[in-house]
């Protein structure tokens, strides 16, 4: 049976999808991953840079030191992370926003939203959705987004990620009414 969700995901009854990293996946996700990037996460970021810095690669923090960790390119008018040797500059060997954050208590808590909500996503009719091969025009074609790699329904391996996104919107909304 399902539960009721506090959003809307328009295909998530037949989405499928699994998370392999560390089980077959090395964290392509973050190749070449260029995520925007929102000002309060671009401060979050760098108020906390002291502790990211030591879990970077060595080039990544190089790059960081002498470049800072946006690049010059822009997303949806928002800049970007930067990518040097083909990685973004927060993965080694897993993100390390991510493993700062779940060391604290909150994996979410550095990651741009882009990458905490993966592969959730929201259409151009601001709808959720997750992003499967074929779906709402997907071009990225990682395996993890191709349903017949899995039979793991979406409803249940994104559950973190479906509470995050409605937490999301109930800010959003919060917002909006303020």
């Amino acid at each position: 049976m399902s539960v009721p969700l506090p959003i809307v995901v328009t295909n998530l009854d037949e989405a499928r999808f699994e998370c392999t990293f560390g089980r077959g996946c090395d964290g392509i996700c973050c190749r070449n991953g260029r995520p925007p990037i929102y000002p309060e996460e671009s401060q979050r970021i760098r108020e906390n840079l002291d502790k990211f810095l030591p879990g970077l690669r060595p080039a990544a923090r190089k790059l960081i030191e002498k470049a800072g960790f946006l690049s010059g390119r822009q997303k949806y008018g928002l800049p970007m992370l930067r990518v040097v040797d083909g990685w973004c500059v927060f993965f080694n060997q897993g993100c390390v926003l991510h493993k700062v954050g779940a060391a604290e208590g909150d994996k979410f808590r550095y990651k741009p939203a882009l990458c905490a909500l993966f592969p959730l996503a929201k259409s151009e009719r601001g709808e959720w959705y997750v992003r499967q091969k074929g779906y709402e025009g997907e071009c990225w074609d990682l395996f993890c987004l191709n349903p017949e790699q899995t039979t793991v329904p979406a409803r249940e391996s994104l559950q973190e990620e479906l509470a995050l996104a409605a937490r999301f919107e109930a800010e959003a909304t919060a917002d909006s009414v303020a």
